[in-house]
């Protein structure tokens, strides 16, 4: 459900398996993607609960799915944002991105390197500019594909939030 509504982003991004396992351990829960209504999340939630005894039954997540799809409304219901990053941090307390020198290093490390040629064309040089970039702004330079897109500003999100943390030095 997790990689339906992030439109098939990779659960756990380049996290070692270790890493994955560690976190869980700690008691680590994917944030809810972009756009995704808090009872879908909460339903995530559910099923990802430590003791297997508290899980939800298959018949209570049919059950669960079919009163949300007969109440529409409640799928606008979105989770509030925490103001954290949406990547997993095993340390909260220290920076989890490596520094970035340029912004062709930061499009690859999010692996939207083939639009480097676009964000130089359009101006967007700078992280101080890259930090100002709209959706539209996307469009306009030729990124078209909504996964790409959500790709690019949850990143450009991220590197804001972290920019916020007084350790943190993205740049």
């Amino acid at each position: 459900m997790w990689e339906v509504m992030s439109f098939g982003e990779r659960p756990y991004w380049d996290m070692s398996n270790q890493d994955v396992i560690n976190a869980i351990e700690q008691d680590y829960r994917l944030p809810p993607p972009t756009g995704c209504p808090s009872s879908l999340h909460q339903l995530m939630l559910d099923c990802w609960q430590k003791d297997r005894g508290s899980r939800p039954r298959f018949v209570h997540i049919v059950s669960s799915l079919d009163r949300l799809i007969r109440n529409p409304a409640s799928l606008k219901i979105m989770t509030r944002e925490s103001g954290l990053p949406s990547q997993p941090l095993l340390d909260r307390a220290r920076p989890h991105s490596p520094a970035f020198h340029t912004v062709s290093e930061w499009l690859q490390a999010i692996k939207m390197g083939r639009y480097e040629e676009n964000f130089i064309n359009a101006g967007f040089t700078a992280f101080d500019l890259i930090a100002q970039v709209s959706a539209e702004d996307l469009l306009r330079i030729g990124v078209t594909l909504a996964g790409h897109q959500k790709k690019i500003l949850s990143s450009i999100q991220e590197m804001s939030a972290q920019a916020k943390l007084p350790s943190s030095a993205l740049i």
